[in-house]
């Protein structure tokens, strides 16, 4: 466990100043990670006591000593793994954080949190509702809980705390899996026809379900991405919006880098849409449209055409189930849509036409030849 020296004790007790205006300030200075001095001051406290307890968290922090607040932890937490994330990753991590985890644990010492805290606060997170009165779903639950672990998992490998006390614990909840829909090819069909009244709709849900292509990666494609000479289209960026604002950020994993050969037909009609720009540069999207706005798509074109209401990201299942349908391995499958055969096997397994009979078969035909050449010598 790290601790302080004597005169960085002192330090932290003595360094409050008060203002002529009455409030307060410290001063002070420190020996940063790469072992020089530096000066801090902040000012504004109201107190004393509260300027001293600034200081006393910030070289803590400084230190990353198991004795500071798990709110202060969660800062020193987020200055090593946000760099490391993707912007909307740890935006995402942050509002489970700050909403579920430090209104409970916050100003408790990282090294005092035990198995029977955790629990008190997964009980009292499984009593709350959402706002429409419905208990949180397991998914969600289990995520709160990974996020708590991960936080303590880091202080175990990076700062010296000795165990994590929310594996300990037990986890909450658990993961749901949503039913896999997906639309036959005459379901598409009907669908596509309902939204030709709008260009733009038409063909991003054409390059959706004949490409299998990810919601972002959709919205992130410009018209660089395409060689119609080839037929193929460049996965190498999503689409995200991020505080009001437009982000083209790595795509999902690096497996989702990718070339993908378009049907000649779709190559044809991307050709086409293309042609409808004036002068499409190679930064400009070529979707410049949200995420909502495929949904409310998604939405009418379903209504019109009387096809089964699915979710955008059910098309990549209708890409799979239709090349699985025609033949195609899975290996080859995960290829053309950035998952690890692994993956489709284990999602799409029962998409799968059985082998087993196959393999009776055929492994009755060896047997035969086998019992053949040993009746003939």
């Amino acid at each position: 466990m790290n601790t302080f020296t004597e005169q960085e004790r002192k330090v932290m007790l003595m360094a409050a100043f008060k203002n002529k205006n009455g409030t307060w300030y410290v001063q002070f200075r420190y020996t940063d990670w790469k072992g020089e001095k530096q000066q801090k001051l902040k000012r504004g406290f109201a107190t004393k006591k509260e300027a001293q307890e600034w200081e006393r968290q910030f070289l803590m922090q400084k230190r990353a000593d198991i004795n500071m607040t798990f709110e202060s932890f969660v800062k020193q937490y987020e200055k090593d793994i946000r760099p490391r994330l993707k912007e909307n990753t740890w935006l995402n991590k942050q509002c489970v954080i700050e909403s579920k985890i430090l209104p409970y644990f916050g100003s408790r010492k990282l090294c005092d949190i035990t198995p029977a805290d955790v629990i008190a606060w997964q009980n009292e997170i499984m009593r709350q509702t959402t706002k429409d009165g419905k208990k949180y779903s397991g998914s969600y639950l289990k995520n709160l809980h990974n996020q708590l672990s991960c936080i303590f998992n880091h202080a175990i490998r990076y700062y010296g705390l000795s165990s994590n006390p929310a594996t300990k614990a037990g986890n909450m909840g658990k993961e749901e899996h949503k039913e896999m829909l997906f639309w036959t090819l005459e379901e598409y069909r009907k669908f596509s026809e309902a939204i030709m009244d709008k260009p733009i709709s038409f063909y991003a849900f054409e390059m959706l379900y004949w490409c299998g292509i990810r919601e972002g990666e959709l919205l992130a494609l410009t018209a660089s991405d395409f060689d119609f000479n080839a037929n193929i289209v460049t996965i190498s960026k999503s689409y995200q919006r991020i505080k009001k604002q437009d982000v083209i950020t790595p795509p999902k994993t690096p497996k989702s880098n990718r070339t993908i050969t378009m049907p000649k037909i779709l190559a044809e009609e991307m050709q086409e849409y293309l042609g409808m720009f004036y002068t499409p540069t190679d930064s400009e999207r070529i979707f410049p449209v949200t995420k909502h706005y495929l949904s409310h798509e998604m939405e009418r074109g379903c209504k019109l055409s009387g096809v089964k209401k699915i979710r955008i990201h059910d098309l990549r299942h209708s890409h799979v189930s239709l090349l699985i349908d025609m033949g195609f391995s899975a290996l080859a499958i995960a290829d053309r849509v950035g998952h690890e055969s692994i993956d489709i096997t284990y999602r799409y397994a029962h998409l799968f036409p059985s082998k087993q009979k196959e393999m009776a078969e055929q492994l009755d035909m060896e047997r035969l030849k086998k019992e053949g050449l040993d009746n003939v010598s």
